[in-house]
């Protein structure tokens, strides 16, 4: 047999309780070896998930069986290092009868927290059914102190039995299948909490399904647990300038296990993460025992890592945070205009995603100004009651939450996502729902920049994926996804804005949670065709990245106090740098316009020299992380500062001056945090747009430079790429578009089509 690899099988923190190392479990020697790596593989990802990794020894043998070339001894070194970890074992007969009997992991619980198991199944009938698991001890589904770690029920509440004290569920997520495999062995994972502490028993059954009940045959058995007692650790939080804040705080023991446990969190604790916020004042409940903490406040913030003892006895715990930069001093506004509230990783059901509040402490944890929270199609009919037009009363100014909304799982999502903001209605006329909205994006476009709202394409590289490294690349991409396909189209468009004005009918493309290549290519070619379109920074949270909100950020100007309205129009004029808030590119200017400032456009009567200026800073740790080094650009995480590291021993990163598309000039700074001043002086011939980046970790918007007041028509090249690009859109989209819209399609295609003709018609620059 050829070794199949295991995913990361390196040796990790050690993880679960201490267990009985010798299992004497009964032992399965027919089953093929390479579906059980694979099913093992699936086990091992979803303890990482659910925040309990495998122990080091148990990865050190399936290291050993993934060497193997022998079936047999694959088989058995799997059930050597697995079978330590189960709570019990269930064998299922060939007429499907269930036998369970106790496994040899330890049966050691924590006191209102979550621990996960291992089960043992040893399957002679082949069943695919589900495994079912069933406790006469098990607490109501209703019992709504499950994963909660503030207001947690007291143990031996009146309200429960006393002899109803265990929370238990098995886990049957992705990446396992809801299903038995009917491999004659495979692992499942089983999870348990205690209402209580001290010693408890409980009768754990087994079935799969109908005919399997057979008492004679023992599907139950009894384990006694010891639960140990949790202790409240109160969180005195406090940042830079000695006022209570928020924090993100990861707290593993020294088995490497996640608190609170991922398996049964509830809002505002996300069950996909393994870091919680808390408030100054706040509590975590802890069982007595050495925690490793980690605290920090966003990609601004110093990660702080602490050691703490918890005890038995309610304890305090003081973290006072630092920063290594605050651009909000110098009226740089961060925001994340793409985050969503249900969907993608979310809550689903029973509360149809998560409340404003949820979301909030997560902007104020992550240290972000703005967050947009766009209602889209999941749970669209729930979420649509908490818009208002206006930032959502949950806000403490300067964190502004506001609902508006993605145009994704239904309507134009098929000829590309769009992110509406600044909505003063938020469902097209029509309907009460997302069942009506119209097929082309350009008629959604029209309706929302007739009401004020500033628009532009979510996660843009989706559909624009190009082969290589190199910007800009001229090869053209298949236009088949849902970022900013149709984009190529309604760049050319002006369209009626509030009180009769006419305006472009894209305010910005989306930047940071595609590949870099894939989204900047396309700007880069409007732009040498004369086009203004703006970039502004999104997470796509929870859905393209759930590891927090603002992993993608605008970093917005503003003279005076920030307002949710004015933020989004600093990113129509382009008064904003995008960024994944580890560099920073301040005060970006061109002789003395400043981009942002007025039409961001510097006219010259004759070429010439002009001066570059900016104030930048980027922050990179002392040793280098290859992994994130060398990754290929199509894989995430899509912007990181790591990447634009220059060697792995090396703290310094390059600032690139790029006019029509590519570097003229750059300088090497060190990435040590401190605010440095840049300049360059470069020769402009003909108009051009300049902008500047740390590529990939930030890119300022354009200021343009007009020559003799012509018109920017930098690349013949650029100007056939848009052209052909329409085509090949058409080529994907045309099916998509309802009948009672196609004359409209037509003729927007069209308008693209003559636009680009006529600006190839006026470009002489190749």
């Amino acid at each position: 047999m050829k070794p199949v690899p295991l995913l990361a099988f390196a040796l990790l923190f050690a993880t679960f309780p201490s267990v009985n190392l010798r299992a004497d479990l009964p032992q399965v020697r027919e089953v093929d070896a390479q579906p059980l790596i694979l099913q093992v593989q699936r086990l091992k990802e979803a303890l990482d998930y659910l925040g309990e990794p495998l122990p080091a020894n148990t990865l050190k043998k399936l290291n050993s069986a993934m060497i193997q070339s022998v079936p047999d001894h694959v088989i058995r070194l799997v059930q050597e290092a697995l079978d330590p970890l189960c709570i019990t074992v269930v064998t299922i007969s060939p007429e499907s009868r269930v036998k369970v009997a106790s496994g040899p992991a330890k049966p050691e619980l924590a006191e209102h927290g979550w621990r996960n198991f291992l089960v043992k199944v040893i399957n002679k009938a082949g069943v695919t059914a589900p495994l079912k698991a069933s406790s006469s001890n098990a607490l109501p589904t209703s019992f709504g102190g499950w994963g909660k770690n503030r207001n947690r029920p007291k143990s031996g509440s009146p309200n429960l039995p006393r002899d109803r004290w265990l929370g238990m569920q098995t886990f049957d997520g992705r990446p396992l299948a809801p299903t038995l495999s009917g491999l004659a062995l495979e692992y499942r994972i089983i999870q348990l909490y205690s209402r209580d502490a001290g010693k408890r028993s409980a009768t754990i059954a087994f079935d799969v399904g109908q005919g399997t009940q057979d008492l004679g045959f023992r599907n139950e058995t009894t384990v006694t647990f010891d639960c140990l007692a949790s202790t409240s650790v109160s969180l005195k939080v406090i940042d830079e300038n000695g006022k209570p804040t928020v924090a993100e705080f990861l707290v593993r023991d020294k088995l490497g296990r996640v608190y609170p446990s991922q398996a049964k969190r509830l809002a505002p604790d996300f069950h996909f993460h393994p870091q919680v916020y808390r408030y100054d004042g706040e509590d975590l409940v802890l069982p007595p025992g050495e925690y490793d903490f980690e605290v920090a406040r966003g990609p601004e913030s110093l990660r702080q890592k602490r050691t703490i003892i918890v005890g038995r006895e309610a304890q305090t715990e003081t973290f006072h945070l630092k920063r290594w930069v605050d651009p909000s001093l110098s009226g740089w506004w961060s925001g994340d205009h793409h985050i969503h509230a249900a969907g993608c990783a979310h809550y689903l059901n029973p509360t149809e995603g998560v409340h404003a509040s949820d979301m909030l402490r997560h902007c104020l944890g992550e240290d972000l100004k703005i967050g947009a929270n766009l209602t889209w199609g999941p749970c669209f009919d729930y979420q649509k009651q908490f818009f208002t037009g206006a930032i959502d009363k949950v806000s403490k100014y300067p964190y502004l939450l506001r609902y508006d909304v993605e145009v994704s799982g239904f309507g134009s999502h098929r000829s590309g996502h769009l992110c509406l903001l600044r909505l003063k209605d938020q469902i097209y006329p029509g309907g009460d729902s997302k069942n009506h909205w119209p097929t082309l994006c350009l008629n959604t476009l029209k309706w929302a920049q007739k009401q004020g709202a500033v628009c532009g394409p979510a996660h843009s590289g989706w559909g624009l994926q190009v082969a290589g490294d190199k910007l800009p690349t001229y090869e053209v991409p298949p236009f088949n996804g849902i970022g900013a396909n149709e984009f190529i189209v309604d760049v050319t468009h002006q369209v009626e804005g509030p009180n009769g004005t006419t305006v472009p009918a894209v305010d910005f493309l989306s930047m940071v949670d595609t590949p870099s290549i894939w989204e900047l290519n396309i700007w880069y070619h409007v732009l040498n065709c004369g086009f203004r379109t703006r970039i502004s920074g999104e997470t796509d949270f929870p859905c393209i990245y759930g590891e927090r909100v603002g992993l993608g950020r605008s970093y917005v100007k503003l003279d005076g106090k920030l307002d949710y309205d004015r933020w989004c129009e600093g990113i129509v004029k382009g008064s904003a740098y995008v960024s994944d808030g580890k560099s920073h590119l301040m005060d970006f200017k061109i002789d003395d316009v400043f981009m942002g400032k007025g039409e961001s456009e510097l006219n010259l009567k004759a070429p010439r020299k002009v001066k570059v200026t900016a104030k930048v800073c980027a922050r990179l740790n002392e040793k280098g992380d290859a992994s994130l080094i060398n990754r290929p650009l199509s894989q995430k995480p899509y912007w990181h500062i790591e990447r634009a590291r220059l060697g792995l021993d090396s703290r310094q990163v390059k600032v690139e001056l790029i006019r029509n598309g590519y570097p003229v000039a750059s300088k090497i700074i060190k990435a040590d945090g401190s605010m440095q001043d840049l300049s360059f002086e470069t020769m402009v011939e003909n108009s051009s747009w300049f902008a500047l980046r740390i590529f990939p970790s930030s890119h300022t918007n354009p200021v343009f430079v007009l020559v003799d007041d012509k018109p920017i028509r930098a690349s013949r090249r650029s100007a056939e790429w848009c052209l052909k690009s329409v085509d090949q859109c058409w080529s994907q989209k045309q099916k998509l578009i309802a009948q009672k819209e196609m004359k409209d399609a037509i003729n927007a295609y069209e308008h693209a089509r003559q636009t680009y003709r006529g600006i190839l018609a006026q470009t002489k620059t190749k």
